[in-house]
Order: C-alpha cells, then sequence, then structure tokens
C-alpha cells in the first residue's frame, strides 16, 4: 500500500521524521481504534507531505509488514524499514496532489503510476535552512527537528548571538518575553526549551507539569525580536527584555511572572 502520511491535527508528519526515526516508523505501525486492516499488504511505501513544496512528498522508506496482529483492530502492526531503496530515504521528492480524500493506506495500482520524480536530493534532507535572524517564526516542532539534528547553520547563526526572544501561545494569544545571554547565546537557550518544553519558567514550568510537553509542541511559536553580538554586555540583553515585556504586557497578560 501506498501511505500518503499527513498533518494530524498540528503534528506534521514531516517534523517527526527529522526529530526521530523511531517516532516516524511509529507513523507506519499505528492503529486507530476500529480501524480497518489498512496495510494488508506485504510493503507500505510511505510518502511524507513536504510542506515546504506544494503537492509535493517525500519518500520515507518501504516498511515491511511483519504482523498484523491477527487483523485486530487498535493493535499496532509490526514493521521495519526494508533496504529496497534505502539510498533514496529522505532523498526523493515526488510531485502528486495527495489522494484528496479522508485515509492514509491507498492502493499503488490506482496512484503509483501517477507519481512523478520531482528532485533527487544530493543529501537526506534535514530540515529548513536558517532563514535569517528576522524571519524566525518557527514552531516548537520544527526548532525540536532543528536542534537535534544540530544543524549546522542554525547552530552556528544562533549560538554566536545574544538576544531577546519571544514564545507565543498560539492556543490561547500569551505570550512569553525572554532574553538569552551568555557564551552559548540563543542556541543554548532554546535547547533548554526544547528539552523540557518550559525553560525553567514558572509560569510555562507549571503549564507543561499540566498539559505535557505535546502542549509545546501543539501550540508554541518561537521567534527574535531583538539579536545583539555575542560581546554584548549582559546588562544590555536584560534591559532590553525588560523593555519588550512592558511593551507586549506580557506580565499581564502573558506567561512572564517578573
Amino acid at each position: 500500500k501506498i501511505h500518503f502520511a499527513v498533518r494530524v491535527g498540528d503534528v506534521q508528519p514531516l517534523d517527526v521524521y527529522l526529530r526521530d526515526v523511531d517516532e516516524w516508523k511509529g507513523w507506519n505501525e499505528s492503529r486507530e481504534p476500529n480501524e480497518k486492516d489498512v496495510f494488508n499488504r506485504r510493503y507500505i511505501f510511505s510518502l511524507i507531505r513536504y510542506y515546504p513544496r506544494g503537492e509535493t512528498w517525500l519518500f520515507g522508506g518501504v516498511f515491511e509488514v511483519l504482523d498484523r496482529s491477527g487483523n485486530k483492530p487498535h493493535i499496532p502492526y509490526t514493521v521495519q524499514l526494508s533496504d529496497k531503496y534505502k539510498e533514496y530515504i529522505g532523498r526523493l521528492l515526488v510531485a502528486h496532489p495527495g489522494p484528496g480524500v479522508r485515509g492514509r493506506s491507498f492502493r499503488p495500482e490506482t496512484y503509483f503510476a501517477k507519481l512523478k520524480v520531482a528532485q533527487i536530493l544530493e543529501k537526506p534532507y534535514q530540515g529548513e535552512a536558517f532563514p535569517g535572524y528576522e524571519n524566525i517564526a518557527h514552531d516548537f516542532s520544527q526548532l525540536e527537528s532543528i536542534i537535534h539534528q544540530t544543524k549546522t547553520d542554525w547552530k552556528t547563526a544562533l549560538e554566536n548571538v545574544k538576544g531577546v526572544y519571544l514564545i507565543t501561545d498560539k492556543k490561547n494569544g500569551k505570550m512569553y518575553v525572554g532574553s538569552a545571554y551568555g557564551e552559548a547565546g540563543i542556541w543554548s537557550r532554546w535547547c533548554c526549551y526544547i528539552g523540557t518544553g518550559h525553560g525553567w519558567n514558572d509560569k510555562l514550568v507549571n503549564l507543561i507539569q499540566q498539559s505535557g510537553i505535546d502542549y509545546a509542541r501543539k501550540n508554541f511559536q518561537l521567534s527574535v525580536l531583538e539579536y545583539m553580538p555575542r560581546k554584548t554586555d549582559d546588562s544590555k540583553i536584560i534591559d532590553r527584555e525588560k523593555h519588550w515585556k512592558q511593551v507586549l504586557r506580557t506580565r499581564d497578560f502573558g506567561y512572564n511572572k517578573n
């Protein structure tokens, strides 16, 4: 079967694939309650919605179905990544509008002949290139993939500046203003958020303890309000942080405690 993997809620399969190969494998094993035996053939040809480009899919591998658990609903499949076309995983981009209907498993005899090679990347796709400080407005899950991969362009850019950043909760509109200084700059600070979901800020700690890190993955967006050279005195960064807290009223209406 062909697996057209698309967004589930706010979770993009491309971000999952970049974040953790085992988590991506799980997308090919999971079964919803009362779901039919959708992957009822020996192999799954997996395609990932490539959201940076419309009507394009990234090849995510061929998985062999080892166990269907007696065709019982809600019990996950057991699959393993096959060596078939392994050298094209993360490199092959396929042009196709997609099935256009609900579901994730489709017969190849209906769709395979309509798939067109759009591009073969020189190296496996590793996520978006650093767009410039002014253009960062990225979801937590996107940055999670970037940081887990330690993408060199992002790491180099962010660890060489100090600055003031903004976290926006897209679910309720609340904001948090924070500052990053010290030797590793913004990169180090954001690594802490990716690891914890809250960066040890009191109100965010309470939120993540109650709702889990998936809340951050689904709802947090990070951006840079100001950036300065790493040699900038920390006191200046702190003063600018205070300024933005006042401008955006994040103590009164957001997640800043002080």
